[in-house]
């Protein structure tokens, strides 16, 4: 069976309390791990009739977590928060 294209537009992703240098390197792993996310578990049932925000809620991260890895929990919450 062939897979379906999915395309997932983010117009703003709003993170407070990051440096400014990391935008970057937070947003590639946010794609990048949202990317293996949908292909692994699916759309999730909110995404269903194309919601214009979806509530991701809060995440664990310290001035120690390097930004690939808050970018990875942002794709997951966001997943997350397509499934309530």
């Amino acid at each position: 069976m062939k897979p379906r294209e999915i395309e997932v537009h983010i117009e703003e992703l709003v993170l407070h309390g990051f440096p400014p240098g990391t935008r970057w390197e937070v947003a590639e792993a946010v794609a990048s791990e949202l990317r293996g996310v949908l292909t692994e578990r699916g759309i999730p049932p909110a995404w269903q009739s194309s919601p214009e925000r979806i509530e991701a809620g809060a995440i664990q991260a310290g001035p120690q977590t390097r930004p690939a890895a808050t970018g990875r929990q942002i794709a997951r919450a966001v997943h997350q928060g397509g499934a309530r």
